[in-house]
């Protein structure tokens, strides 16, 4: 359940199954409420206004469940020491200061579209699209669209109020810019596509020289994510792991990274589509030919070291500007690490993790987006050993991805919608939940139902394709099946 804090306001995710609440009208003098469940308003909490006593109604310990506020503990051990006041030292714990002021609503917001529809890139980010025009109509700002795509949903009449049917490329942009001067631009909800022209836009200089301000995600962080080097040395210096890599601007360059690591080594382009260009190499004939394919779609390659057969898991999270962060969901790829999620069929939620796993994936999750100041949607992709708790962080996406969309209609979570708003500087617990218009949008769904996602190809059109799946996406849709249990998802999901 999710539970408010009524010191800062901020609203954290508890394990409980209690079937009575303090009526707080009947508090003693000097007590007062701690926690409040976000849901049904009921008390979960009260604290001493100056002795240092505190009691939740919630498990802090969170065995089985999230361990959002196990930093109670701490608190309880610190005022056995000080003894100072319970309230003030959880104040100081909980509360998050805002790096810089949330200004008002722009009156016009540019969205870069899905753009045309590619291998590695197709009708999900019409829907991410689609569904950010709407939430920003529903605040009464007017919104611009720009996507070259006329067989989309997000281009229909009666959804953006001007549509421009451009090619997503940084001189196009800047000419609607120029002509609209919208006061916000939203990068996160075109897939690559969108991204890249975002970034080559800021490295142009255009949002300032218009003034326009990149909603959600600082686009600091967009770049930090998509580049490999700089992404390791974030997570490191967070103090979780990423797989063992290193980043080459040249074929000899990469030769010698894959010595250092040692074969098999995988080879990835950095701001690749549908990981164009990617692929395992055993020797270094084969890195040389994979190093001069990739180079030629991307100025850097990445050489992982192989992590084949490792399971590979994925979060969907949402944080807001005020630091609250949810999970709403995790998935799990059946194929293992190596293939490329548009190829591999992904079961949700994860079915092998014990409770263990699955939280500290989840909390890392959460380290990872708060470490980044992702503000919107984010999904983080993990290698898991079979074997042991061993774990990688492989890849954060700072915008809404594939798995987004996929995630959204498994749990009938809103994602893009809810994104669209965070932007705007709107907290989680002030938003709705769509289904039941009562419920607030901060709270983790639970599925009693299993979702399989199945790719599809369409190989025979083209001429001398590996039919093997891969590193490098060759899939050109995707069917979801909904389940009581896994097998007959995935059976239904077959026919």
């Amino acid at each position: 359940q999710p539970c408010i804090h009524k010191g800062t306001g901020r609203c954290y995710m508890t394990s409980q199954n209690h079937g009575f609440a303090i009526d707080t009208s009947t508090l003693p003098k000097d007590w007062e409420i701690l926690f409040t469940n976000a849901n049904d308003k009921t008390n979960e909490g009260i604290i001493h206004s100056s002795l240092p006593f505190f009691s939740v109604q919630f498990h802090p310990e969170h065995t089985a469940g999230p361990e959002d506020l196990e930093c109670l503990f701490d608190v309880f051990i610190e005022l056995m020491k000080s003894k100072t006041s319970a309230k003030t030292l959880l104040d100081s714990k909980l509360r998050y200061s805002l790096t810089q002021p949330l200004s008002e609503y722009p009156k016009k917001v540019l969205i870069i579209g899905s753009g045309g529809l590619s291998i590695g890139q197709a009708g999900e980010f019409d829907y991410s699209g689609s569904q950010a025009i709407k939430a920003l109509r529903e605040e009464n700002i007017q919104t611009v669209l720009i996507n070259p795509n006329i067989a989309t949903v997000q281009t229909s009449k009666g959804l953006a109020d001007k549509v421009y049917f451009l090619p997503l490329v940084p001189d196009y942009v800047e000419q609607v810019i120029r002509a609209e001067r919208p006061g916000g631009v939203l990068l996160t909800f075109g897939g690559q596509t969108g991204l890249n022209c975002g970034v080559e836009l800021q490295r142009m200089g255009i949002f300032d020289k218009y003034n326009i301000k990149v909603l959600g995600t600082p686009i600091q962080a967009i770049i930090d994510t998509e580049d490999r080097k700089i992404f390791s040395e974030r997570i490191a210096a967070i103090g979780e792991k990423v797989a063992p890599s290193m980043a080459a601007h040249s074929v000899e360059e990469a030769i010698d990274a894959a010595e250092q690591l040692g074969y098999p080594v995988m080879a990835r382009a950095a701001f690749s589509l549908g990981g164009l260009g990617s692929g395992f190499a055993n020797t270094k004939d084969e890195l040389k030919t994979l190093a001069i394919q990739a180079l030629a779609h991307s100025n850097q390659l990445i050489i992982d070291k192989s992590l084949k057969g490792w399971k590979e898991v994925e979060y969907e999270v949402v944080r807001d500007a005020f630091d609250n962060c949810i999970t709403v969901c995790n998935m799990e790829n059946v194929d293992p690490l190596g293939i490329h999620t548009g190829e591999s069929i992904v079961v949700a939620p994860s079915q092998t993790l014990s409770n263990r796993e699955y939280n500290i994936l989840r909390t890392t999750a959460i380290n990872v987006i708060r470490n980044f100041g992702v503000v919107g949607e984010c999904n983080i992709q993990y290698a898991l050993n079979p074997t042991s708790e061993e774990y990688y962080i492989i890849e954060v996406n700072a915008r809404l991805s594939r798995s987004s969309a996929l995630a959204s209609k498994a749990t009938g979570y809103p994602l893009a919608y809810i994104a669209a708003k965070l932007a705007l500087g709107v907290s989680l617990p002030e938003i709705h939940n769509s289904v039941t218009g009562v419920t607030t949008a901060c709270f983790e769904p639970s599925l009693d139902y299993c979702v399989v996602k199945i790719p599809r190809w369409d190989l025979h059109k083209f001429q001398r394709v590996s039919t093997k799946i891969g590193s490098s996406m060759k899939s050109v849709g995707e069917v979801m099946a909904i389940g009581r249990k896994f097998e007959e998802a995935f059976q239904k999901a077959l026919r």
